[in-house]
Order: C-alpha cells, then sequence, then structure tokens
C-alpha cells in the first residue's frame, strides 16, 4: 500500500510499535491497526493487493534443463540493466523462467537478456524472450496463512470459477504471500471474487442479463423482487438484475436495476436493442457470477450462448431452440460451460417446473441408465385435450387455450407437435442418446390442411371446418371408456410423437389441467417407472423454474 513508506515504518516495526492508519476524509472510522498481536477473530488471510500494470516475460528453451547457471546469468544481467523485478517463478522442469517487470522496463530487459544469451538463441537452444504486455498482478497475503489447508486452492478455485485465467503464480516458502499474475482487465473481478470468498461469507452475488421480459420474463423479475430480501437473510444470496430486454429496448447498468420501476426504466431510458451489443456489454463489465437469462423462444437470442458462454458467463434459458438444434451443436454448448467453468442450464425446457431433466442427470450420474421414456409435455396440449368433450367446439377450447396463454401466439406450434418433439429429443438427449430432431416421427395431430393456410385467423377458421372429425374422435375414445392424449415416446431407439387414446390403466389417464408427466423406465425403476408429475404451463410455473435454474448456478 502506498501510505506504508517503508523508510518511515522500520523504526517503528524495530520498536514493536503499533501503527494505526486513519482516513483523512473519514477519521471518525475504525482505520486499520499493525502490530505484532493478531486482533481478535483474526483470519488467516489479511488483505488483497494488486498490481495494475506489469509485463510478464519469459525465458524457455530446452538448452535450459540441467545446465548450471541460466537463472544467475539472466538475473545478473537484469541488475546490471538496473532493472527492478517484480515477480519470479520458475517451472520445476527447468523449461522456463517467468518473471514480471514495469511495462518501461521491457525493452532494457530484453536488450540485456538478448546480449546475455545472443549465442543460445542464435544455435536455438533458447528461444527468443518472450513478452506478454498488459498483465496485473493479484495477491492474497496472511501471517495465518502458513500451515493452513486449501488456501491457495480456494483462491484458484474462485478465479478460475469466473473465468479469470492465470498465466503464472508466485509461492514465497514462508506460505504468507500467494501472487497470480492474470490479464489486466480481469483485474477488477479478480479482486471482487477474492474478497468475496474470503471476507464476504456471507453472501454470494450473481449478476443477471434477463432477454424476454414478456409473460415468462416478465414474471420472473417480479418473482426476483419479491424474493431477493428472503434469499438474503436465509440463503446468503444476492441478486442483481444489470440486463433487461426486450424485442425492441435494451438497458444494462452496472449498479443493478430498480426492480420497483423496471418497466418504466427499460421504456424511457433502454437503448435500440441489439443481441450483439448486450453480450459486448456483458462481456466489457466482467462481473463476477455473470448469468444470461433467456426467457424468449428466439433463434436469434439462442446462438448468443456459445460467446456467452466462451466468456464465462453462465446460461439459463427457457428456450428449447439450442438444445434441440443439431446434436453437434448441443454437444459443443455443454463442453464449453465445462472448459470454461460456466454453467449452462435448460430445466424449463421440458416440463416448465418440474424436475425432469435434473432427475435424470441424477439417475446417470448414479450409475442408472434409462430404457424408456413416455410423456406428455405440452401443457397447452393438455388443456385442450383435457377441457374438449365435444359439448364445446374445439375451436373454442385452442381460442381459450391460447386466450389463457397455454399455448404460443401461434397455436399451430402446439398443434403442429414440434414442441413436443423438441422436449422428447431433449429428453432422449439427457438420458445419453444421441439423437436428431427429424429422427423423431410425429403422427398428425390435426388435418394438415390446418397448417397450410396462412395466418393464425385463417388457421382458426379451418379449425371449424374439422368439428365433426374432432367430435366423432372423441365420442369414440368415450365410447371405449378412454381419453385423448398426445404421447411423446421413447424406447432407447426410436422416438414418436402421437395422438392417442388411453385407457384406465394407462398413468397418463388421470391427468388433469394443463399437468405434464413422465414416466421414466430404467434399469432401477424396470417394472413400475418413475412418474414426474405437475403443472406443466403457465408463466408462473415456468418463472419459477427459470429461477431455481439461476439459484443452481450459485450453489455450484
Amino acid at each position: 500500500a502506498k501510505v506504508i513508506y517503508p523508510p518511515t515504518i522500520f523504526p517503528v516495526y524495530k520498536k514493536n510499535i503499533p501503527i494505526m492508519i486513519k482516513n483523512t476524509f473519514a477519521p471518525q472510522e475504525e482505520g486499520t491497526l499493525i502490530s505484532s498481536e493478531d486482533g481478535e477473530n483474526a483470519m488467516p488471510i489479511k488483505g488483497i493487493s494488486s498490481i495494475d500494470d506489469i509485463a510478464l516475460l519469459s525465458l524457455s528453451g530446452s538448452g535450459m534443463i540441467g545446465v548450471p547457471g541460466v537463472s544467475s546469468r539472466l538475473f545478473s544481467a537484469l541488475s546490471l540493466g538496473e532493472i527492478n523485478i517484480i515477480l519470479i517463478t520458475q517451472a520445476s522442469s527447468e523449461h522456463s523462467i517467468t518473471f514480471a517487470v514495469a511495462p518501461d522496463a521491457v525493452e532494457n530487459a530484453k536488450r540485456c537478456i538478448d546480449h546475455e544469451f545472443e549465442l543460445e538463441i542464435q544455435l536455438g537452444k533458447i528461444n527468443p524472450l518472450k513478452v506478454e504486455l498488459d498483465m496485473s498482478i493479484v495477491a492474497i497475503v496472511g501471517d495465518k496463512m502458513s500451515g493452513q489447508v486449501n488456501v491457495s486452492g480456494r483462491m484458484f478455485s474462485a478465479l478460475g470459477g469466473n473465468g479469470v485465467n492465470i498465466r503464472a503464480i508466485a509461492q514465497g516458502s514462508s506460505e504468507r504471500n500467494i501472487s497470480a499474475v492474470i490479464e489486466k482487465k480481469d483485474v477488477q473481478k479478480a479482486l471482487n471474487v477474492l474478497h468475496e470468498r474470503h471476507f464476504e461469507n456471507d453472501n454470494k452475488r450473481i449478476n443477471l442479463f434477463i432477454v424476454g421480459v414478456g409473460n415468462v420474463g416478465g414474471t420472473l423479475v417480479e418473482q426476483i423482487k419479491n424474493q431477493r430480501e428472503k434469499l438474503i437473510a436465509a440463503s446468503h444470496i444476492e441478486i442483481r438484475v444489470i440486463g433487461l430486454a426486450n424485442s425492441k429496448k435494451m438497458l444494462v447498468q452496472e449498479s443493478g436495476i430498480d426492480l420497483d420501476n423496471w418497466k418504466n426504466e427499460l421504456a424511457d431510458k433502454g437503448e435500440k436493442f441489439s443481441q450483439k451489443t448486450l453480450i459486448q456489454n456483458a462481456k466489457t463489465l466482467n462481473l463476477r457470477n455473470s448469468v444470461l437469462v433467456d426467457c424468449t423462444a428466439n433463434y436469434d437470442i439462442a446462438s448468443m450462448y456459445l460467446p456467452a458462454l466462451e466468456s464465462n458467463i453462465s446460461v439459463v434459458t427457457a428456450n428449447k431452440i439450442a438444445a434441440s438444434d443439431k446434436f453437434e451443436a448441443y454437444q459443443k454448448l455443454k463442453k464449453v460451460a465445462l472448459k470454461n467453468g460456466a454453467h449452462y442450464l435448460f430445466e424449463t425446457n421440458v416440463g416448465a417446473g418440474l424436475p425432469v431433466i435434473r432427475t435424470i442427470n441424477d439417475l446417470l450420474h448414479s450409475g442408472d441408465r434409462v430404457k424408456k421414456i413416455e410423456a406428455t409435455v405440452s401443457g397447452s396440449l393438455n388443456f385442450i385435450y383435457n377441457n374438449y368433450d365435444g359439448s364445446t367446439s374445439f375451436h373454442d377450447i385452442v381460442k381459450e387455450a391460447q386466450k389463457e396463454g397455454y399455448t404460443e401466439p401461434d397455436p399451430r406450434v402446439d398443434l403442429s407437435g414440434i414442441d413436443v418433439k423438441r422436449k422428447i429429443l431433449i429428453l432422449a438427449r439427457e438420458s445419453g442418446f444421441k439423437m436428431e430432431l427429424d429422427d423423431i416421427k410425429v403422427k398428425d395431430i390435426l388435418p394438415k390442411s390446418c397448417f397450410e393456410v396462412e395466418s393464425v385467423d385463417d388457421f382458426f377458421e379451418e379449425l371449424k371446418k374439422y368439428e365433426g372429425e374432432f367430435k366423432a374422435m372423441v365420442e369414440k375414445a368415450q365410447s371405449e371408456n378412454k381419453k385423448l392424449r398426445v404421447i411423446a415416446g421413447f424406447d432407447g431407439k426410436e422416438a414418436t410423437v402421437e395422438l392417442m387414446a388411453v385407457d384406465q390403466a394407462h398413468p397418463f389417464y388421470s391427468l388433469q389441467g394443463t399437468d405434464n408427466v413422465v414416466a421414466l423406465y430404467t434399469d432401477r425403476y424396470a417394472s413400475q417407472p418413475m412418474v414426474i408429475q405437475g403443472a406443466g404451463a403457465g408463466a408462473g410455473v415456468t418463472a419459477a423454474g427459470v429461477f431455481a435454474d439461476i439459484i443452481r448456478v450459485v450453489n455450484y
């Protein structure tokens, strides 16, 4: 710290006199006491520091291995050049020596080293000096770090978990200081992460960028607002909404958006929405524990996931497009997330707030194997076929489902079966099977002409033409004491989506309202499946499922 001038401090230190450092502009504050005695509740780590601008120089080559005097020659050359060395680290293989100097000393250091090792460089025994600029050093210090288990582990995991790449490490034999060289752009994030990990153990902050603040996204924002104080008190989780976006506008505020007035703020202060600008803003802010939350069904928003994950920004999404894309693209997102210590969570892709994907993952991780899946995973279709009994027209039931928000604005998306098709694909993939969307067979749920019209209004007019067929179909099921269900099935090889009439013995017979049901047949659940059932549609339960995934990011 610049206020501690060593020549002034030294005589006081020799006499063992405590030093109190106060802030001139806030003398009433407690200040910092430096003494030979530990205070009450002393922690192993006393402080976190940084040197904001350094250059990292590396001398390497096979000609250094087992050759005495290389280090002596290197540092003697630097000493003769009057170059101050800030940090030194050497690989155990003796293949390289890395050290840090001030940026204005780089040219002099390179000239001194090139001259000293001129012959070895010409012969190819030693590589030309490698210079990396725009670097910084962060360090944790403390007398009680010595002998403490996992101090360095916590430091490096905290940095790595937030995408801070460590270029070099130095630790003195006294174990009182651990220094890490990182990129200059990551200094503020690194200091915040280390401070949170070592001095603010009670609260963990998570920063959200929410895209799509309509039905589901708007409900999510309200849930966060209502639950925020409770999360801090009960779980020590602090949620800040940094960015909000709809199809027209976006708003990003580093200090956090006021959730009591977020709609007006977005309307009044928001700029034109651009997914590229939004993700760039998230990268530039470089905040710890950042999460991109997608509450849309948009292809372009799904394209943001890869650059977000590559920048260590976790992704939580209700959007099924990415997870049901080409298998290679689906796998790449997972691999990039794992590589960068980020999280890619999409529980609400299947079953809204039901823990379906999480359950499958738990089964697989514990050694079980999924052999068969049966599912009714469309809350909108379940609502339609649970309510259609012939007494009210099929047209009116679909209209009601649309009005209640159970279907997409264009109900053809639901009634075509594409939504169910994507969901069974995701379940099969999460169960460990390689499958593409085109591999799944969908048997027509409605007559083809219903999907060949141009507009939604035309679609509803087309439904009226087939009311006789719909009524005959439901009456036939009723005469056999059966009920109509749109069922997605996977037998370990093939997957289908089909409108079926099921009897009382079938687990989906007693389905009510918008409930979803997923039956998992595994090695452990062979004769009787594991059944997961609950509300599968609606903004409230879907937003709650997204919220649960956000909390999972914090708790990982």
